[in-house]
């Protein structure tokens, strides 16, 4: 990665977990979510629900836990498109850095978790304006001496993008970790419409459930019967971007949240990228699209597929070592 900032990595799974699609899927299964539902039942119990006003009266859903005696500062947590705060990978997260000394938030997305009844306008990836005004909610409400903000997938996303508006937004961040963030989201929907069809079904499930529970909420959005008849991501895309988003055409709408090109161009708040290579849905060359900054560093682990990172059959995460590693660096 000419002109990029890289660091070896340490991540090397036993060769029977080296599998991209064993990576990706069983890091979701009841096998490891089940377990860790158990270990995080008293901070689920303990968690906080919190309402965010964001500019425009738009609002957004969090839970936050509290450290009894916090000695690491803030981390707050972004998801990935379709998942929530209670998805494996953010309680996993959660469980570690709250153990570690961090009080922690777990931010939804709009539309994300309980959240579908809290504003009328469909989520949308170029939302970025709102998340900035809730992270920046969230630190004047729980004011730390430090603040992190850590993303998976398109939290990831999110959090590279809330890192190069950070500064001007009036947000203070220490560090920023995006574990396989969506980079170009043109070649990512291609992955998922072409590639394995585990993945292409499951977010198109997702998705669909998700529109279906925001119509119940506002019916007038009317597109019931549309969704009905929609059998892939770009069916949805070709449909829900030029009537919902704001956007002509799926391209503009895509280009509009992508960190290629000059989005990270003056990035300032030190930041960290964890891609595996051998990720199905991210294309790890696209990182060579990304502008360079002395704030950015790359590290890319040869296996680990999408947000898996499982380091053994007991289905132990290298993802929660390797964060409390960065935030404490």
């Amino acid at each position: 990665m000419a002109n990029m900032q890289t660091v070896p990595s340490s991540f090397d799974p036993p060769r029977s977990l080296r599998n991209a699609h064993v990576q990706t899927l069983v890091s979701s299964l009841f096998l490891r979510k089940w377990p860790l539902k158990w270990k995080f039942r008293h901070l689920a119990r303990q968690a906080e629900d919190v309402i965010l006003p964001c500019s425009d009266g738009i609002r957004l859903h969090g839970l936050y836990n509290p450290h009894p005696s916090p000695t690491r500062g803030l981390a707050i947590l972004l998801h990935g498109w379709e998942g929530c705060a209670e998805s494996s990978y953010q309680v996993s997260t959660a469980l570690n850095l709250h153990e570690a000394g961090f009080d922690v938030f777990r931010l939804h997305l709009r539309d994300h978790g309980p959240s579908h009844s809290l504003n009328p306008e469909l989520f949308n990836s170029s939302r970025l304006q709102e998340v900035l005004d809730a992270v920046k909610e969230i630190q004047q409400r729980y004011p730390h001496e430090k603040s992190y903000l850590a993303g998976h997938s398109l939290g990831g996303n999110f959090s590279l993008r809330i890192a190069a508006r950070a500064p001007e937004s009036g947000i203070s961040l220490d560090k920023v970790v995006a574990v396989c963030p969506v980079l170009d989201p043109l070649r990512t929907m291609n992955e998922l419409e072409n590639g394995s069809q585990v993945y292409h079904k499951y977010f198109l499930r997702r998705w669909k459930r998700s529109l279906a529970i925001k119509l119940e909420h506002f019916p007038e959005l009317g597109y019931g019967d549309s969704l009905l008849n929609m059998r892939s991501l770009s069916e949805m895309n070709a449909y829900f971007v030029p009537h919902h988003t704001g956007f002509n055409d799926p391209e503009s709408y895509y280009n509009a949240y992508a960190l290629t090109g000059d989005t990270l161009s003056g990035l300032k708040v030190d930041s960290h990228i964890i891609l595996s290579l051998d990720d199905p849905m991210i294309p790890a060359d696209d990182l060579e699209k990304l502008a360079h900054s002395p704030a950015l560093t790359i590290e890319t682990p040869r296996y680990g597929g999408h947000c898996g990172f499982l380091k053994d059959w007991r289905l132990n995460g290298w993802i929660d070592e390797r964060l409390l590693e960065l935030l404490d660096a």
